[in-house]
């Protein structure tokens, strides 16, 4: 059996059992990795798009859910993570690879895994899996475009899922609310399954 069919019967399987933010990741890294359109582009940007993607899905993934908790918890720990490693970053002022200033931590690692463990923590291990996947990507094409040296991306992304772990609480979708009917008061408490 030729691999392309090989291939796509993975694929339909895949899709089969998983949700559809795993699907949309899975897709994007499927067309950036094996079109022959995308075969020119460097790693390097690839990463850098990843950079954009991860956090804008972390964060719309709160807006998507109404998560008025998961934002306010969003701010902080994006927040600490780029104190930290900001300061970090200046404070050791490394030479990069290339001869740049700035090398420790890698920013990019430290966001991309930040936003992506942000997921694993607020929604769960199986909604971050392919956020991780592209994080971990990231991470690999700073090293690959001697941009950081390894222990400057291990180091970023421990920050960053340090910063989400420290201020990142389960999402717990309860709802409470009051009722009122004919002198009858109360609360009425409903979870979504």
């Amino acid at each position: 059996m030729p691999l392309y069919l090989q291939l796509l019967g993975w694929v339909s399987f895949l899709f089969k059992n998983i949700n559809s933010t795993q699907r949309f990741f899975f897709l994007l890294l499927y067309i950036l990795t094996f079109t022959k359109e995308t075969q020119a582009i460097e790693n390097e940007t690839i990463g850098d798009a990843l950079l954009l993607l991860i956090p804008t899905v972390a964060y719309g993934s709160t807006l998507y859910l109404d998560d008025t908790q998961g934002e306010y918890q969003y701010y902080k720990s994006f927040a600490a993570n780029s104190v930290v490693t900001l300061t970090l970053k200046y404070g050791v002022n490394r030479t990069r690879p290339n001869g740049e200033p700035y090398s420790f931590p890698s920013g990019h690692s430290s966001i991309t895994f930040q936003s992506a463990s942000f997921i694993h923590f607020r929604y769960g291990l199986s909604y971050a899996i392919l956020p991780y996947l592209g994080a971990a990507f990231t991470a690999y094409s700073r090293v690959d475009a001697d941009k950081h040296y390894v222990s400057d991306v291990i180091a970023g992304a421990s920050i960053g899922i340090l910063s989400s772990y420290l201020f990142t609480k389960k999402y717990k979708n309860i709802q409470i609310q009051p009722l009122s009917y004919n002198n009858y008061y109360g609360l009425v408490f409903s979870k979504s399954f």
